[in-house]
């Protein structure tokens, strides 16, 4: 993570830290596999991925986890930078997803009784897909009532693109790998929300001065748009301030925080199209899963 997080800001391996801290990851996580696979009681039974559904559970369960902490990372921080929103505000804009969420439980409940888990789950991931497509045409004008229907797709997709991978993943495997299977299932969800807003940081950090080159580009004398609006911003101030100089730097400074605020913009939504290309290819592999039967009770259940 924290690799992940501080690489782009200290050039990678190029950095001391940084290349020790990859170093140590490999190192250590061919020990931890290579000690999880020979030893008779591990701490995490990697054995259980032998079950095809257990993996691609384990696979969709990381990409929940990315949709779901990444996105609840990236819409406030855009709020908040952007839009410049109070707490209470990007609560309120963002409270839509839950109500949404809310409402599928109903939904989902009647649709399992009659619908196959695993379309159950492809239609979860792919309303999940389109919900974080429709954040990529953001603007910085974006408040609550834009961010409506994305939400609301994200929050209806949710209930269906979860519950149903539980279902698939841990029901097709035997009592005794139950116990820590599940705890490596739920693992695989918290590391991919952990490293999804490691990869959505490094994305915006990195994609906000690309974009900022770009725009800087066509600010250039020969910009007619340019010209006449710094001319008018230097005016504006120049007449409050009565110092042309002063006012100059101060259109500058103007020109310099429009195009930094549309540099970011663009940033967040090319980290929102990232996430919804993990959730694509999730929607690929779901035909691969195998069904699972209900798991008769117990001899002696009640």
């Amino acid at each position: 993570e924290y690799v992940l997080e501080e690489g782009a800001r200290w050039n990678w391996l190029s950095d001391d830290t940084i290349r020790a801290c990859a170093f140590v990851s490999a190192v250590a996580g061919v020990g931890f596999v290579w000690r999880s696979l020979t030893f008779a009681r591990p701490v995490v039974d990697l054995r259980a991925l032998t079950s095809r559904n257990f993996t691609l559970g384990c696979f969709f369960s990381f990409v929940c986890g990315v949709g779901l902490f990444a996105t609840i990372y990236l819409t406030p921080l855009l709020l908040g930078q952007v839009r410049g929103y109070s707490a209470w505000q990007i609560g309120l804009a963002i409270f839509s997803t839950g109500v949404f969420q809310l409402i599928a439980i109903p939904f989902y409940a009647i649709c399992t009784r009659y619908i196959d888990l695993r379309w159950l789950m492809m239609f979860g991931l792919a309303c999940f897909c389109v919900g974080l497509f429709l954040f990529t045409p953001v603007t910085h004008e974006w408040g609550w009532r834009e961010l409506l229907l994305p939400q609301a797709v994200r929050g209806f997709a949710q209930q269906f693109a979860v519950a149903p991978a539980v279902t698939l993943t841990l029901g097709g495997l035997a009592p005794e790998r139950l116990k820590s299977a599940s705890g490596l299932f739920n693992l695989m969800r918290n590391l991919g929300g952990a490293i999804g807003i490691a990869a959505c940081g490094t994305v915006l950090n990195d994609r906000t001065n690309l974009h900022f080159l770009r725009l800087a580009e066509h600010l250039t004398p020969a910009n007619t748009a340019l010209r006449d609006m710094t001319a008018q911003v230097t005016a504006t101030y120049a007449a409050a301030w009565g110092n042309p100089v002063q006012a100059g730097t101060a259109a500058l400074k103007t020109l310099w925080l429009l195009t930094y605020r549309e540099a970011q913009v663009q940033s967040f939504a090319d980290a929102y199209l990232l996430v919804a290309a993990c959730f694509a290819v999730a929607v690929v592999l779901v035909p691969l899963m195998r069904k699972v039967a209900p798991r008769p009770p117990a001899p002696d259940g009640h």
